[in-house]
């Protein structure tokens, strides 16, 4: 069997022509800049994208060469890759530079550059690939403008803190000493149970001042800062800050963590956390109901988990949940709502190491459930 071929001799034509056809329309219709460019930096073709990024007509940028409209800080680390391509020491480069539009704003481009050699080899023209990166440049430096800012701010609150411990201790110590003065020269009213909470509270605003102290030079963040420290006895601390708000207000806070439950933590952040949800708690209580918290402890994996519940007036999660915990955010008419608290809280349990979760339900209740590294 004979298997009879017979060529078109202008095939090769048609090929040929399809090709050239495909590269004028991959040239002219592709999304990224594309230039051909000779040796001396004259603008030869470009397409319609590089018409856009730049401003220009066509006509306008073939009368000119990149150096013209390249940045002048840029200019010189350009033109040293430009030349090693034209003296044969490379083949590419790939640069992020600056040029002009039209309308004098700074366009950034991600640039591609590669060469096209004669048979002799040496340099015919260069094709040029141009991204626009001026978006992405602008937010970076955005970002760095708002990183400067923030390190700015972060000094001035920590001058800020320096101060204000310094003052309110020595307050603190008059008030101590005012505590001894009472106890020698008013001896009835020393086992008063006012008397004693007051001075129980003396005493622990020493110890947040001391706290705040770590806090001013302690970075969270690092592993060798945390300490094991005793879940249910931070509880019971917290619970006896607010035992005077919580007997006003009717309110029975029960402890029913593990007793030989540690945790990883920051002293002074494992306070603030504990606080600021029995707090919360207290203060959204619901006018209904004798107001009960619930405090207890379960394990999961490498986390300790306290669950704070109470019996309040809920969060409305379908309505609210996505800004539960965003700065400024407040979902009740409270007086006393600021939306700083939760904001607060959730960056000092993520900072050591921990997450949140919320589980809520419109005039029912919450429960705070907070995950933290087990000391164990």
């Amino acid at each position: 069997m004979k298997i009879i071929c017979y060529l078109n001799s202008t095939m090769p034509e048609e090929i040929s022509h399809v090709k050239e056809k495909l590269f004028e329309n991959i040239f002219n219709y592709a999304k990224g800049g594309i230039a051909i460019v000779s040796p001396k930096g004259k603008w030869l073709k470009v397409n319609a994208s590089i018409v856009d990024l730049l401003g220009y007509s066509k006509n306008e940028i073939y009368s000119m060469t990149f150096q013209d409209i390249t940045h002048r800080d840029d200019l010189e680390s350009d033109m040293e890759y430009f030349n090693q391509i034209l003296s044969g020491e490379i083949d590419s480069y790939q640069i992020q530079k600056r040029f002009f539009h039209k309308n004098g704003a700074i366009v950034w481009g991600h640039i591609n550059v590669s060469v096209f050699k004669d048979e002799v080899g040496e340099p015919r023209y260069f094709i040029s690939q141009i991204t626009d990166i001026t978006a992405q440049k602008e937010a970076a430096l955005h970002h760095n403008l708002l990183m400067d800012i923030i390190q700015d701010k972060n000094k001035t609150l920590n001058d800020f803190a320096h101060i204000a411990t310094h003052d309110i201790r020595t307050h603190v110590g008059n008030l101590d000493s005012i505590t001894g003065f009472i106890e020698e020269d008013c001896k009835p009213i020393v086992a008063h149970e006012s008397f004693l909470m007051w001075k129980e509270s003396v005493k622990n605003l020493q110890e947040t001042l001391s706290h705040l102290d770590d806090i001013r030079t302690v970075q969270s963040s690092q592993k060798k800062d945390l300490k094991a420290l005793p879940l249910h006895d931070y509880i019971n601390h917290a619970i006896y800050n607010v035992a005077g708000i919580a007997r006003k207000q009717d309110v029975v806070i029960s402890n029913n963590v593990d007793t030989s439950l540690k945790v990883r933590a920051i002293a002074a952040y494992l306070d603030s956390i504990i606080l600021n949800f029995l707090s919360n708690a207290i203060k959204y209580k619901s006018q209904d109901r004798l107001p009960k918290i619930e405090i207890s402890s379960r394990y999961e994996d490498s986390y300790a988990i306290i669950d704070i519940k109470d019996n309040g007036i809920g969060i409305d999660l379908d309505k609210h949940g996505h800004q539960l915990f965003t700065l400024n955010a407040t979902f009740s008419d409270h007086e006393d709502s600021r939306g700083i608290g939760l904001f607060i809280t959730k960056n000092h349990i993520e900072s050591i190491g921990g997450k949140i979760e919320v589980e809520s339900e419109l005039g029912k209740g919450t429960c705070f459930s907070v995950y933290l590294k087990n000391a164990e």
